[in-house]
């Protein structure tokens, strides 16, 4: 991979914090003070009452992104920070698409939807929703083929990542007090 490239490698962090307000705010400004972009974020209940768990993704140089993880793992609220660059964790996304095309484009619509494992949620006589989900590439790719049926309205979760097998997330859990 060459420099520039490995600049602007995608990361994606898995950071589990206690479920108060204004840890978002926190978390997000790690990001902006040095100038990095939160490209998608994903916040939910942990496992465990008390603690949300988010993913995040953004882009940046490694030696860059270990500034950010260390800087994250300093605020009072984080348990843990994991970016997970170096594994293989399984990921899923999803997404809502609204076409609006004719009738009579809709068996093309169809062929896509079923070749890409998608569903269609709602359909008129002007548009036709689609619930896509999959990992952020098959997303990407669902969404190119379907680009020339005019896309109306899309909206995306950002992807949510766990690693496989175990994890050092739940030591840290069981490690705060």
């Amino acid at each position: 991979m060459n420099a520039n490239a490995n600049a602007n490698a995608l990361h994606t962090f898995s950071i589990i914090t206690k479920d108060l307000p204004g840890v978002l705010v926190r978390i997000a400004l790690v990001f902006a003070r040095r100038g990095y972009n939160i490209e998608s974020l994903a916040v939910s209940p942990g496992a465990r009452t008390g603690f949300s768990r988010m993913t995040i993704t953004s882009r940046g140089a490694p030696e860059n992104i270990e500034q950010i993880k260390r800087q994250l793992a300093k605020l009072i609220d984080v348990v843990y920070v994991t970016d997970h660059r170096d594994k293989a964790p399984v990921e899923v996304e999803i997404a809502l698409l609204k076409l609006r095309t004719p009738r009579d484009a809709r068996a093309q619509v169809m062929g896509i939807v079923e070749n890409f494992e998608s569903q269609i949620v709602d359909d008129d006589d002007e548009t036709v929703m689609l619930r896509l989900s999959g990992t952020s590439r098959e997303l990407d790719d669902c969404i190119s083929a379907l680009l020339p049926y005019n896309v109306e309205e899309l909206i995306r979760s950002g992807k949510i990542v766990m690693d496989t097998g175990v994890s050092p997330l739940s030591d840290a859990l069981n490690d705060v007090a």
